[in-house]
Order: structure tokens, then C-alpha cells, then sequence
């Protein structure tokens, strides 16, 4: 993984979701994306759950107990 911030992936993924949803790109050029975007959600979303473990531990130092919850709002 690469020492890009998680804004500057998820800005990444959406600029290849934005070429593929266009249909102006030719099939090699398509897998490439999503082979690209794939990598990118992959990294993206192991960035986000060590946040979350990183949070989890922050709280349960501060008490006895840790409450988790599911956002609201997906991604």
C-alpha cells in the first residue's frame, strides 16, 4: 500500500468510477480501470477499519466498556 492519504484514493476511485460509467473507454482500457478501482476500494477500506480499530482502543482506554455502532450514512 502507498503513502497516499485515504482522500486522495477515494478521489482516485471516483475519477475511474466517473471514466467507466462514461462508456468512452475501449475494454482494455475498462479492465485496467477496474482492476485500478478495485485496488483502490481494496486499500480504502483497510485504511477505514484501522481507523476503526484505532478508535475502538482510544475509547476503551478512556472506560471500562466500548459501545460500537454502524454509521448511519454508507460510504
Amino acid at each position: 500500500m502507498s503513502n497516499e492519504k485515504f482522500e486522495d484514493k477515494l478521489k482516485k476511485l471516483e475519477e475511474i468510477v466517473e471514466r467507466l460509467e462514461s462508456g468512452e473507454v475501449e475494454i482494455e482500457e475498462n479492465l485496467k480501470l477496474f482492476q485500478e478501482g478495485m485496488r483502490l476500494g481494496k486499500e480504502c477500506r483497510k485504511m477505514l477499519d484501522d481507523i476503526e480499530s484505532k478508535v475502538s482502543r482510544v475509547l476503551s482506554a478512556e472506560g471500562d466498556e466500548v459501545k460500537t455502532e454502524q454509521f448511519d450514512e454508507p460510504l
